[in-house]
């Protein structure tokens, strides 16, 4: 069992940063997949990007180049930093984690409750 705690959401401008954090229950954190996702109002949860346990990433395009994922495995902790934030990344902010994950939410097996972000312009 995986328990997940996002925190570090808020307001911004656009073009700000944030720095989104997850921390993660259990001994077995650094076997996992982490991913992140988003869910705006009315629309389905999208993928945000994953690292794997040994460091590798992968971006959609919607986000490459803006947002970096990063983990701490001694801090049971994956990171997620947003910058040159933009209105419609606005959205409630999940992270995952996954034995082996990738970019469909149902390749998850724990999730966080979410933390809000709000970008204004």
């Amino acid at each position: 069992q995986v328990q997940l705690v996002e925190s570090g959401g808020g307001l911004v401008q656009a073009g700000g940063s944030l720095r989104l954090s997850c921390e993660a229950s259990g001994r077995t954190f650094s076997s996992y997949a982490m991913g992140w996702f988003r869910q705006a109002p009315g629309k389905e949860r999208e993928f945000v990007g994953r690292i794997s346990w040994s460091g590798v990433t992968y971006y959609p395009d919607s986000v490459k180049g803006r947002f970096t994922i990063s983990r701490d495995n001694a801090k049971n902790t994956v990171y997620l930093q947003m910058n040159n934030l933009k209105p419609e990344d606005t959205a409630v902010y999940s992270c995952a984690a996954a034995r082996t994950g990738g970019t469909l939410p149902r390749a998850y097996d724990y999730w966080g409750q979410g933390t809000q972000v709000t970008v204004s312009s």
